[in-house]
């Protein structure tokens, strides 16, 4: 058989849990594959993630937060929330979180992409939303009392001034994404 076509198949055997955080979950698994040797993996699991690319005829919304994991005091992002709320498509909770984070609301939604994050330890998928046809979400909006978050209006021509200004994954892939767009 010839390498393209080779059994690359495997189980999960085992599951062992380290942690259980609000957040994450931790685990050691074991898992055979087709040839029938075994490999142990710490694997992070999560309830995935939304996020969103909003923008108006001028501008792309941004916001600035502190990224305490990589001693960021203002990383510069694309508003995004957990999927934390049971039950909840992850359209919803792109709405939600776009009028939490910046209070806006949008007309029309379009999925980008799914992606997922690190695909080496990690099974967290990022759905990625363009929210279009902005106006100020309805109601009370409150981003959450553990997080410190900056409302930036990036102008849309200055898209790769953007780029530069970030090192987030989820924020590059949807402002590139938005430059393709914007292209066509």
């Amino acid at each position: 058989m010839s390498p393209e076509h080779e059994d690359r198949s495997f189980e999960r055997i085992a599951t062992r849990t380290i942690h259980e955080g609000r957040i994450i979950t931790v685990t050691d698994e074991t898992y055979r594959y087709a040839d029938g040797k075994t490999a142990d993996r710490e694997m992070v699991r999560t309830t995935g993630a939304v996020a969103i690319v909003a923008a108006d005829d001028e501008h792309v919304w941004l916001v600035r937060q502190p990224r305490e994991a990589i001693g960021d005091p203002d990383s510069l992002e694309v508003p995004a929330g957990r999927l934390d709320v049971e039950g909840e498509e992850p359209l919803a909770a792109a709405q939600r979180e776009l009028a939490e984070e910046i209070g806006l609301q949008a007309a029309r939604w379009t999925h980008l992409k799914t992606y997922n994050s690190s695909v080496g330890f990690t099974n967290e998928a990022v759905r990625l939303f363009l929210a279009e046809g902005l106006s100020p979400a309805v109601g009370e909006h409150d981003s959450g009392e553990d997080e410190r978050i900056e409302i930036v209006k990036w102008p849309l021509d200055d898209l790769d001034g953007a780029l530069e200004a970030t090192s987030d994954s989820k924020t590059v892939i949807g402002l590139l994404l938005l430059a393709r767009r914007r292209r066509s």
